[in-house]
């Protein structure tokens, strides 16, 4: 399997090369400063999920459109394979399962949450909505001003194109699953 890393710079190459954009235009676009948004592009760098999103807002595109490698008709992932993303030093794992297609127009992760973890998230693209469902132990979702706390085999669904922020009040840790759905363009 390649490094998550090397895929984030050929994808994020591509992309960039295929709009015909400059650094300095993704830059402002996304609030990334060009030195940093080269060293992603040459794969010398290891940014933050926060980064990648401000990327992938900035782009407006899916998140995982920056990190996943190209895709057969048919998927099967093994849990071995998945590619695990970070926060909170290591108590915050994700898990991109589904990668952002044009024609569903959306992309699904697990979420694993250590107790008293939290995670803060970049408002996504205009209409973007996500849908939640906790499989173990229990989250607050704060979502504009509002907050939800949820249980095991709750679900959520909240317009995500403002901040939002998810938190594991628990003593155990918890597990949910994330689709993150997206308008049309």
């Amino acid at each position: 399997m390649e490094n998550i890393n090397l895929i984030l710079a050929r994808n994020f190459k591509l992309i960039r090369e295929q709009r015909k954009l400059s650094l300095d235009k993704v830059a402002e676009l996304s609030g990334i400063s060009k030195t940093m948004l080269g060293q992603i592009e040459r794969g010398e760098s290891n940014p933050s999920i926060a980064t990648v999103w401000k990327i992938a807002n900035g782009l407006k595109i899916s998140f995982t459109t920056l990190i996943d490698e190209p895709k057969s008709d048919t998927t099967v992932l093994m849990r071995e394979d998945i590619k695990v993303l970070q926060e909170d030093e290591g108590r915050i794992r994700i898990y991109p399962h589904f990668s952002f297609e044009e024609e569903r127009r959306s992309e699904m992760y697990m979420m694993e949450m250590d107790e008293k973890a939290s995670l803060s998230a970049e408002p996504h693209v205009e209409g973007a909505e996500e849908f939640i469902t906790v499989y173990k132990g229990e989250i607050t979702i704060k979502v504009g001003e509002a907050e939800y706390k949820l249980r095991q085999g709750d679900s959520i669904r909240f317009k995500a194109d403002q901040p939002h922020a998810y938190f594991n009040p628990g003593a155990d840790s918890s597990k949910l699953s994330m689709v993150i759905h997206y308008p049309r363009s």
